[in-house]
């Protein structure tokens, strides 16, 4: 009797909720308005539907959108946590997160794994490779010591090609000064060409590049009869040389009659056997006196810028004083009295006007030029 009491009692207690729920679903608008009887086992998950059928559609979009959300976030913790326990199953860690990074397992799976699906590398971060300091310092030690080997025998290189340049140049036989191929060009009877090549020969033996043309030019001048000297280099072992000498000034007689030539600047001419013909005669008590002697040295200044048609036609000159130098002319037809060297271009030029224009000279046998504007005619 008592259980046919709660039978039908839980009846009518489910009826009454079944028709509250139909009257709360009318009232929302809900489709649903008749409801049958359900068994006792089945009616908390149809609350539930009948729960969400009621919401608006507003609230069912916010509470879909919100499931997966929380979806999405609990798979995301799944994958953190899958991972955090991969790792920690391979990696030892001390207490302070100290990662031993020799201990970490290769990513070769991985890779492998990347290569058989189809997916490309790039944008995946590896694992960096371990570094051994010491072998690595080993390394930079050998390559610093590669590169200073390398430049000592860049170095060394250089300094043997250099040495062999400057030996081939300086030192080699094949531009040395060879006594065989000195040329020299321009010389007289007065001026011999062997004192020319003996100087040239004092630096036989002397590479061309070095050879100095300057000093070979100053001792050849400083040769008594040569005016100017030039010197060129023939390579590879050569020299030419050109002088350009002159006839003496005078030739000095002294009281036992030697003659012996000397140019303008009384320098005693190298000459053996050679003719005196048309050149001037100075008379001297001794050579070494004549060329010290003021006056015959202003007298071989006056001869040695004669043209050498009044030369060659001069038979006498005297000089007992340095401003009284005299000279005769065809024997004594004319006796030009020059004074000293001074104004001798335009004393020069005075003589010649007189001696050539008979109007001017007549019957006179003496000119005296010592004072140019105001010549003398006796």
């Amino acid at each position: 009797m008592t259980r046919r009491i709660s039978s039908n009692s839980d009846a009518s207690n489910g009826d009454a909720s079944v028709g509250k729920t139909s009257n709360d679903n009318a009232v929302n608008g809900g489709a649903s308005k008749r409801t049958t009887p359900r068994k006792a086992h089945s009616r908390t998950p149809r609350r539930a539907a009948s729960s969400d059928a009621v919401k608006s559609p507003k609230e069912k979009v916010s509470q879909g959108s919100n499931s997966r959300k929380h979806g999405s976030e609990g798979k995301r913790d799944t994958r953190i946590a899958s991972s955090g326990n991969s790792r920690s199953k391979g990696i030892d860690s001390k207490a302070d997160g100290f990662v031993d990074a020799r201990r970490m397992r290769s990513n070769k799976d991985v890779n492998t794994r990347l290569s058989q699906a189809g997916v490309s590398d790039e944008g995946v971060f590896t694992r960096p490779k371990v570094i051994d300091f010491t072998q690595r310092l080993r390394e930079k030690r050998q390559a610093n010591a590669h590169v200073v080997m390398k430049r000592v025998l860049i170095v060394v290189s250089t300094v043997a090609l250099l040495c062999a340049l400057l030996w081939f140049l300086l030192l080699s036989p094949v531009f040395l000064l060879n006594a065989s191929s000195i040329k020299v060009s321009g010389t007289n009877t007065w001026v011999s060409a062997s004192r020319i090549e003996d100087i040239a020969e004092q630096q036989l033996g002397t590479s061309l590049f070095i050879v100095s043309t300057g000093d070979m030019e100053e001792q050849i001048g400083e040769l008594p009869g040569v005016t100017s000297a030039t010197v060129h280099k023939d390579f590879p072992d050569g020299v030419n040389i050109d002088v350009n000498a002159q006839r003496p000034a005078a030739v000095l007689k002294d009281a036992k009659g030697a003659l012996t030539a000397v140019d303008k600047e009384a320098r005693v001419l190298n000459a053996v056997g050679a003719s005196v013909d048309g050149i001037p005669i100075i008379e001297v008590s001794s050579v070494g006196k004549g060329t010290d002697d003021a006056a015959v040295k202003q007298a071989l200044k006056v001869l040695a810028v004669l043209p050498e048609s009044m030369r060659k036609q001069i038979t006498k000159v005297s000089a007992s004083t340095q401003d009284s130098i005299t000279t005769e002319i065809s024997n004594g037809q004319y006796v030009i009295v020059w004074g000293d060297s001074s104004q001798i271009a335009l004393k020069k030029a005075v003589v010649d006007k007189i001696i050539n224009d008979p109007t001017k000279i007549g019957d006179k046998h003496q000119v005296d030029v010592s004072a140019p504007l105001r010549p003398i005619i006796k």
